[in-house]
């Protein structure tokens, strides 16, 4: 296995795993940021009133974005069988 080839192996890796996490990390901050500014303003700092709607968003979101990230599993992963041999040697 050449360098070129390990560091292509390892980015298509991070991109995959940045691609798939993407959609829950976001929703996770954006219902953060929401029930952040309603603590703020509302001046309620109840430290558990952010852990159900993250949970709920986060759920939400798996299940909205699982046919776009089992395509993209199964792409890279098609990938790596197609390119086993370069791999390899």
């Amino acid at each position: 296995m050449t360098p070129e080839l390990a560091m292509d192996f390892v980015t298509d890796g991070l991109r995959t795993a940045l691609l798939v996490a993407a959609p829950m990390l976001l929703s996770g901050l954006a219902v953060g940021l929401v029930v952040s500014i309603f603590q703020s303003v509302t001046q309620v700092q109840e430290v558990t009133l952010t852990f159900i709607p993250k949970i709920l968003a986060i759920m939400v979101a798996a299940i909205v974005f699982f046919p776009w990230i089992l395509q993209i599993m199964v792409s890279y992963t098609s990938d790596i069988f197609l390119h086993f041999p370069e791999y390899v040697r």
